[in-house]
């Protein structure tokens, strides 16, 4: 596609910046002569005339022109130092999802640069955030890996989100709400991990102003009922401050008051629990100088002419925040008798502050304009480690939890001996410290020192400690560590290994559980053929093993593997190699029989239900002969108890399936389940058997000093397809190690 410029923009007001882009593109190109940037200015203009020629026509919910949109996306990333090629994504951010333009033609027109970027912006577009727990954990997991290709991705994300947010009234109310909600709890977290403040105040403050609409008209009322004292305090103390630090020699780059946003107000007020006026800090007086020395230097000019309040001093200077974050913050009592916060900075830890990640592209500090991550870039350790932690955590809901354990702001900053720096949660002990640093190094976590001082591992962490983790091969996790870890990724990890730790025993139970699906017939050449190995694969599972054993444990439901193995015969035709999928499912219907006995093949005949196996309709069943006056046993197939019966004893029965309107009959079974013992573990439990409509006749439980608990449930369910739903969901609890049907002496 080659489309030429637009003789004029009548549709809307060109920005400034975009006017004099233009202005020079247009005059360049009638100049043989090549001036350096001249080309970042091509590609600039030419993305946005391009963009101009395909949005035409097209208009936003507000009634304004498509354009507008994208233009403003493209300012806000020139805003934060991005590049041409970040710039021209802005403007073309949309086109490949809203118009027909194809990525090949994106490409040819603007480079494999831009098209990337274009592309992981689309498919960033594309992820729903609030579906449910698999599909959310899958988006996150796509998300991540787009940004560790590229960071400049998710920044031009960020700035399409705060746009799309500016003009969120136009929206109906379920939409905003949506959005809002999504932005408060994906988008802003991501832009504070990143480090770009100006993004994550303003994200912030507008899904509040969505969300609790009452409570953010109610704080701004009150900020700008306070504004004028407020203003003439700050101006009175940043006087006094300016001609003190000009008479020491400090060269003071900036010197002056600033609201806290509203949404940092409210946090504060539901966090500590106070009204408005007793919150002291919801401005602060920012100082900017030269050098780092000079930072020290002010905050004692500072504490020299105001009273510093005791324990509200932060160095975030020789303690930079996760997010490079670097800063002195104190809290003095100001000059109307008021604590005032007052935080001291160089110019270049401002530009981080305002711009995080995206600083290193504006200011030049690295050296490197594009966003991929390189192997010393210390800022992306954190997005590393969510890409690794992608293959220890298969559970949707765990990986979910580590999500958010990471992007949300630690309040505890350790040394490791090496003098990195780790973040953590308050309350945080070396078990979590542990964790943070490798999953191994936690597994195999068998003391600590914090300080050069033996500690016990549940010692709570202090800012500035020193912790040394000494590990040991034979070492392994501690139940007693869930009693006091505090990090969400420690917890599940400490799980993750105990379910781990039986895996023979859930490999097991898999194996019974699958041939019990789909006969013993031809099953060990079954679990080599091709068609199983690619359901490995599918399943995203390194051997067969691996998947038979999140089969045994719950991570992974009988159904949903059997499912995947059957598409994959019918795709993998011829299929004889592997017959014995051609048997039904078990929830193909049988064909109806007059007969109101629940068995079909026992007519008249006294039958009983076998106790050692106590088979359920939908599984497949035998009837045996008994030496005694007790008729017919009605046994699942494979039960042990069946092996050495002879043939002629042995009678072919089936259920008869339930007519319409036949209200279902309840078989009794007991179950056995070993768990972690916690508080309300067994509520949680019997809270997933309500929730089925299965009712439990009996529970005993019974604890051990290793923490663990046995729980023994007799219950009765309807039929196979309700009790494997019931035991996939109880499975998938973090607390619960084993699950399995009790057997009883038959005779």
């Amino acid at each position: 596609m080659n489309l030429t410029a637009p003789a004029s923009f009548s549709e809307f007001i060109v920005p400034e910046w975009l006017q004099e882009c233009l202005s020079t593109h247009h005059l360049a190109s009638d100049c043989s002569e090549v001036q350096t940037g001249r080309a970042d200015a091509d590609v600039i203009c030419r993305a946005f005339e391009f963009a101009y020629r395909l949005h035409q026509g097209q208009y936003r919910a507000s009634g304004e022109p498509y354009i507008m949109h994208p233009v403003a996306v493209a300012g806000l990333l020139r805003d934060l130092g991005g590049g041409s090629a970040m710039i021209a994504a802005g403007f073309l951010h949309d086109v490949v999802e809203d118009t027909d333009i194809t990525s090949d033609e994106l490409e040819a027109q603007f480079g494999k640069e831009v098209r990337l970027l274009v592309e992981g912006v689309t498919k960033l577009s594309k992820f729903n955030f609030s579906s449910k727990t698999e599909r959310q954990a899958e988006n996150f997991r796509r998300m991540f890996l787009a940004m560790a290709q590229d960071i400049r991705v998710i920044v031009v994300k960020l700035a399409d989100r705060l746009h799309n947010m500016r003009t969120l009234e136009h929206l109906s109310d379920a939409k905003r709400c949506q959005i809002a909600l999504e932005t408060r709890e994906i988008f802003a977290p991501l832009a504070n991990r990143l480090g770009i403040g100006r993004l994550k105040w303003e994200l912030e403050d507008l899904s509040f102003k969505y969300l609790e609409p009452e409570a953010y008209r109610s704080i701004q009322e009150l900020v700008a009922e306070k504004r004028i004292d407020r203003e003439t305090q700050l101006n009175e103390l940043a006087n006094n401050l300016r001609d003190r630090l000009h008479q020491v020699g400090i060269q003071v780059f900036d010197l002056s008051g600033r609201p806290k946003h509203l949404y940092g107000i409210y946090q504060k007020m539901q966090v500590q629990q106070k009204n408005y006026d007793e919150i002291y800090d919801v401005a602060a007086v920012r100082i900017i100088v030269e050098a780092n020395e000079d930072c020290y230097r002010a905050l004692a000019i500072v504490h020299d002419m105001f009273r510093p309040i005791p324990g509200r001093f932060k160095d975030y200077i020789g303690l930079p925040k996760p997010n490079r974050y670097q800063s002195l913050h104190t809290v003095v009592v100001g000059t109307t008798g008021r604590p005032l916060e007052v935080q001291i900075r160089t110019l270049e830890m401002h530009h981080i502050a305002e711009y995080g990640i995206a600083a290193h592209w504006k200011y030049k500090e690295a050296g490197n304009s594009n966003g991929t991550m390189t192997g010393t870039d210390e800022k992306f350790t954190w997005l590393r480690q969510l890409l690794d932690w992608q293959s220890d955590l298969k559970d949707a809901q765990e990986y979910l939890e580590s999500i958010k354990d990471d992007l949300f702001d630690g309040e505890v900053y350790v040394f490791t001996p090496q003098g990195d720096v780790v973040s953590l949660g308050r309350g945080s002990t070396a078990v979590d410290f542990a964790y943070r640093i490798h999953t191994e190094v936690g597994n195999h976590c068998a003391g600590t020192r914090i300080n050069g001082r033996m500690m016990t591992l549940d010692t709570p962490l202090k800012n500035g400690d020193i912790v040394e983790i000494l590990t040991n091969k034979s070492s392994h996790p501690s139940l007693d560590w869930l009693n006091f870890v505090v990090t969400t990724s420690a917890r599940n990890r400490i799980r993750q290994w105990y379910k781990r730790s039986h895996r023979d025993e859930n490999l097991a139970r898999g194996r019974e559980m699958l041939e019990r699906e789909l006969g013993k017939n031809g099953f060990e050449a079954l679990l080599k053929s091709a068609p199983m190995l690619a359901t490995v694969e599918r399943c995203n599972y390194h051997s067969v093993d691996d998947l038979l054993s999140a089969v045994g444990y719950g991570e992974i439901t009988l159904n949903h593997v059997v499912n995947r193995l059957r598409e994959t015969v019918k795709a993998q035709q011829p299929i004889a190699a592997a017959p014995q999928l051609l048997l039904p499912s078990t929830t193909s219907k049988a064909l109806p029989s007059p007969c109101k006995s629940p068995i079909i093949g026992v007519e008249g005949l006294l039958y009983h239900l076998a106790g050692c196996c106590t088979p359920v309709p939908g599984e497949p069943i035998i009837g045996v002969v008994t030496r005694s006056n007790r008729g017919i046993s009605i046994h699942r197939q494979g039960c042990s108890n069946v092996e050495q019966v002879p043939g002629d004893r042995l009678v072919p029965v089936s259920w008869n399936p339930i007519q319409e309107g036949e209200r279902p009959q309840a078989y009794p079974i007991d179950i056995q389940i070993t768990v972690i013992d916690r508080v309300g573990v067994l509520k949680d439990i019997l809270s997933r058997l309500t929730d089925n409509n299965i009712n439990v006749r009996n529970a005993q439980v019974r604890t051990f000093p290793d923490q663990t608990a046995v729980i023994d449930l007799g219950i009765d369910v309807r039929n196979h397809d309700q009790l494997e739903r019931t035991f996939a969901q109880v499975k998938k609890l973090s607390d619960v190690l084993n699950l399995h049907r009790l057997s009883q002496s038959e005779d």
